[in-house]
């Protein structure tokens, strides 16, 4: 078994949805009035049977233009072609840009031989929605790809993967338990995607469900103790693959 953080990097983004590099060594965060600062972490599993990507971050280029998530695929000595399944919580532009790349001036899926596992409600409001937050475009090609096996509710992928409809962050958002080498892995998505914030519980804004992703973080942070699960954290700034000890008063946050 084998986990990587495939980090894409640091971002500002505004009202308008726009996805801006943010280097804090040269940038200020006063430039930016009225932006969220993320940290973009995708991650790979290899399993026993699967090299898994869960969530493919925004789709952005290095400064060769090359795909990111594609160069640190390669680095953790794999290829693109190699992933067998892509694990989506949702349809958030931050989480399913990098599901597709512009080859030769067209757009194709990021990894021609995977199973990209989404949540139908989810894919059905993102093709309908006139929200900011998805890009048509991206669902286009994956939807003539014929690589997407949709989900509903909860249930068993495989005998090392099994999804939760969770709702809270957005209406149909849905989080992944891998099991491997002994290892449980909890992939929360944007349920818990710092460990920040179960030290530092709060309602967000930007939660469809903000009391519900708030009670939801509580719930999976007491199981992540009691379970000894290593927890992926998607926007975290450090401690992206972490184990989690405590309570709901008072989580302690160890990185491995």
């Amino acid at each position: 078994m084998e986990l990587h953080t495939l980090s894409e990097g640091s971002y500002s983004v505004d009202a308008s949805k726009k996805f801006i590099p943010f280097d804090p060594t040269v940038d200020k965060h006063s430039d930016r009035p009225g932006s969220l600062f993320i940290h973009v972490n995708p991650f790979l599993i290899k399993t026993r049977k699967e090299l898994l990507i869960l969530d493919t971050g925004l789709g952005m280029n290095n400064s060769n233009g090359n795909l990111i998530i594609h160069e640190n695929i390669k680095s953790a000595g794999y290829s693109p072609e190699d992933v067998t399944k892509v694990l989506m919580s949702h349809l958030h532009y931050d989480h399913s840009g990098g599901m597709v790349w512009n080859k030769d001036g067209k757009l194709e899926p990021a990894f021609p031989n995977a199973e990209y596992i989404i949540n139908q409600q989810e894919w059905e409001i993102a093709f309908s929605s006139n929200s900011k937050s998805y890009r048509t475009e991206i669902f286009d090609v994956i939807q003539r790809s014929g690589q997407v096996t949709f989900v509903e509710g909860s249930g068993i992928l495989t005998d090392e993967i099994s999804y939760e409809l969770t709702g809270g962050h957005c209406e149909f958002h849905q989080v992944f338990h891998v099991l491997s080498g002994g290892e449980h892995y909890f992939f929360g998505g944007d349920i818990l995607p710092e460990p920040e914030q179960l030290i530092r519980n709060f309602i967000a804004k930007y939660d469809f469900d903000g009391r519900l992703a708030k009670e939801l973080r509580v719930e999976y942070g007491k199981k992540a103790a009691i379970e000894n699960w290593i927890c992926l954290f998607y926007h975290s700034k450090g401690k992206t693959a972490s184990r989690v000890s405590g309570d709901e008063h008072g989580f302690k946050i160890e990185a491995i």
